[in-house]
């Protein structure tokens, strides 16, 4: 008996409490209607737990010592350590004054990171707190699950079964229709389906006694109503648009499958959908008996008739197959599904099962939000693009660049200086988060090869224009002459010059990296230019004023100062070039331009033959006034991938179809009525 089982045992049982009438379910849980003691509650916490859900708690302070933690951090760590430990020689004392800036540096660049995140922290515990339901009343209730036992903590598991029994089934068996009547109403739901209609069956039952014991006459058939479920305003908009910047969208739905394809073909999407039997290797059908599931679910554009394992499933294999797979939903059913999915995303009436199980919860009706997102997390993702190959350019470029010059020259370059530049670069470089970026028009990745490869083409042509610089000042009278300026000859003069070139070329660096076409041609935002100033208005007047003996720099005065800027400027627009050419060069295309300019050793097939007369062909349905054909995408980088090209024409086709069903019916209403098409001036745009 159930009542024999003890409060461990019940721990690991699969009881059914919710079935249980009340009375055993108080004899399972050794309870009682008064309920338990303070003594019962502490004899079970160690059994059960407690009434919440696991909490990952985070030490403040290791997180911020953790920001100290970094490659980054393990090299100025290590030079302050060599600061305070190794003498100057000569007698001198250990150098605390390059000890304490490096010090001081880890320590704002480690607060800074720390108060940006717990700020981004708080805010989500901020939010999440405000969309945690809320109790309205009170209620007496028996509680038979706590913690990660409950509908919650189970959210990623699957809550339903494929054993169930559609609305019609239900009434079919309660109304022992004949066959006759069945196939007639199979073939009006079919009817309404195919106008994107879902069906209501309605039956009827009297009950003579109007008691609810009563077993009362057998319940006789009505009829079928038809229901119409509209997407959302804005989805039609939504879809168009995450099409067109590479986001392959599918449809995930539980009606019939030609109500899916019906609603597809409504908002333009492709009509390359499958019924729910097809996913799971249950009865497929001769046209998808031969394709992989995997490839089945990449390539369809929806599915129709499924379940929540069914969802859960679709993503599972979506990102088995590497895709970043987000995925929308409102309802308890859709819980797992949002939280296997990269990016859950709940919409405005979601249950609170959705909302806790997604990423994303909108507050507004429609879905037109998700572009946003998408645009924004581009945007986001551009600038970080940007600031690693500003930081492997700048790392290469001060490191090679002080190396050669100490190795050509054996010139000490002022440690404490190069402090200040990390300093002034940092407050400049902070500004990026906040840059005016465009967002790349399709997915992008982590492109290593090219952001390696920039930074330290980049890296490179600046330490050697810092190597040319040092040699025209320290061994050459040429901007002396032409300038008519005082030769630099001290150590200190030397490096207030040094100090200066370096920093301007470094921190102008970024508007390169920040640009994919001529950095003066797109605008920086007001943030990033306004820091730029500041910092090099600050740097020109330390070369410019300062004396500082323990830097080892002295003021080098104006003229020099314009030299300078000027050397800068003139240095700074090649390496525009330089990131054209090296982006050019690992696309590939400059070696196939190379080779298939020599047609006998060209790699194409048919001597290219094939793209020359699709070329012509082009050409010359441009002549007789044709559209031209869709362009072809190749999985370039830079372009559409093949997938989501494909799905973008389906929904292209799908939308051409619409509009010419659309032409159709107003012809021929327009014929019923004996009317004249141009005597309405009707147009239409395909």
């Amino acid at each position: 008996m159930a009542s024999d089982i003890s409060l461990e045992e019940l721990k690991n049982e699969n009881i059914d409490l919710e079935g249980l009438p009340i009375e055993e379910v108080f004899e399972v849980l050794k309870s009682t209607r008064e309920g338990l003691t303070s003594d019962d509650a502490e004899r079970r916490v160690p059994i059960f737990g407690p009434n919440k859900l696991e909490e990952k708690k985070e030490s403040k302070l290791l997180k911020f010592l953790g920001f100290m933690w970094n490659p980054l951090s393990w090299v100025m760590e290590s030079a302050a350590i060599m600061a305070i430990v190794l003498a100057n020689g000569g007698g001198k004392p250990p150098d605390w004054q390059d000890f304490l800036g490096i010090v001081i540096l880890l320590i704002i660049n480690s607060t800074i990171s720390f108060i940006e995140e717990n700020n981004a922290g708080n805010a989500a515990a901020a939010l999440m707190a405000g969309l945690a339901p809320k109790t309205k009343g009170e209620i007496e209730a028996v509680v038979i699950a706590t913690g990660v036992r409950t509908f919650f903590g189970k959210a990623a598991h699957l809550v339903d079964s494929t054993n169930q029994v559609g609305h019609f089934q239900k009434i079919i068996d309660l109304c022992n229709l004949t066959a006759q009547v069945k196939a007639k109403a199979h073939a009006i739901i079919d009817k309404y389906a195919e106008r994107g209609l879902r069906s209501l069956a309605v039956a009827r039952q009297t009950v003579l006694e109007k008691t609810k014991e009563s077993a009362g006459e057998p319940w006789e058939f009505v009829g079928l109503m038809p229901l119409f479920d509209p997407p959302r305003h804005d989805s039609a908009e939504t879809i168009r648009r995450a099409l067109e910047l590479g986001v392959n969208v599918k449809m995930i739905t539980g009606d019939q499958l030609a109500i899916g394809k019906e609603t597809g073909r409504r908002l333009g999407m492709g009509t390359n959908m499958y019924p729910s039997s097809s996913l799971l290797g249950q009865n497929r059908d001769e046209s998808t008996e031969g394709i992989p599931i995997d490839e089945l679910i990449e390539n369809a554009d929806g599915f129709a008739g499924v379940f929540p394992e069914h969802k859960y499933e679709i993503v599972k294999r979506l990102q088995e197959r590497k895709h970043i797979c987000g995925m929308t939903g409102d309802g308890v059913n859709d819980a797992p599904a949002l939280k296997k999915a990269d990016i859950g995303i709940a919409v405005a009436d979601a249950t609170d099962a959705a909302r806790s199980a997604s990423d994303i919860v909108l507050t507004e009706p429609g879905l037109s939000v998700i572009i946003s997102a998408v645009l924004t997390s581009r945007a986001i993702f551009q600038r970080m693009k940007n600031y690693t190959i500003y930081a492997v350019s700048i790392t290469i470029r001060i490191v090679l660049g002080f190396m050669l010059v100490a190795l050509i020259w054996k010139f000490d370059f002022s440690p404490f200086m190069v402090l200040i530049i990390a300093i002034l670069n940092d407050g400049t470089i902070m500004t990026i988060s906040k840059d005016k970026v465009k967002p790349s028009p399709m997915p992008d990745s982590w492109k290593l090869k090219e952001i390696f490869t920039t930074g330290i083409v980049l890296g490179t042509y600046m330490a050697l224009m810092t190597v040319l610089f040092f040699w025209i000042v320290h061994s050459t009278t040429f901007f002396s002459e032409k300038f008519h300026l005082t030769p630099l000859k001290t150590l200190p003069e030397l490096n207030s010059a040094l100090y200066l070139q370096v920093s301007i070329i470094s921190q102008a660096l970024i508007f390169v990296t920040r640009s994919r076409s001529w950095s003066f041609v797109e605008r920086p935002g007001f943030l990033l230019l306004g820091a730029f100033m500041a910092a090099q208005l600050v740097a020109t007047l330390i070369a410019v004023y300062a004396n500082w003996g323990f830097a080892k720099i002295q003021g080098i005065g104006w003229g020099w100062a314009g030299v300078i800027w000027l050397f800068s400027i003139v240095t700074y627009f090649p390496l525009d070039v330089l990131k054209f050419m090296t982006r050019y060069a690992l696309s590939g295309k400059a070696w196939n331009t190379m080779l298939h300019s020599k047609i006998a050793f060209t790699t194409r097939r048919d001597y290219g033959r094939g793209e020359r007369e699709a070329q012509w062909a082009s050409a010359q349905r441009t002549v007789h006034g044709l559209q031209p054909p869709l362009p072809h995408y190749n999985n370039d980088n830079h372009e559409l991938s093949e997938i989501a090209e494909q799905a973008r024409i389906r929904a292209q086709i799908a939308r051409l179809m619409e509009n010419r069903t659309l032409k159709d019916r107003v012809e021929s209403v327009v014929k019923r009525k004996g009317l004249e098409l141009d005597d309405i001036q009707l147009n239409y745009t395909l």
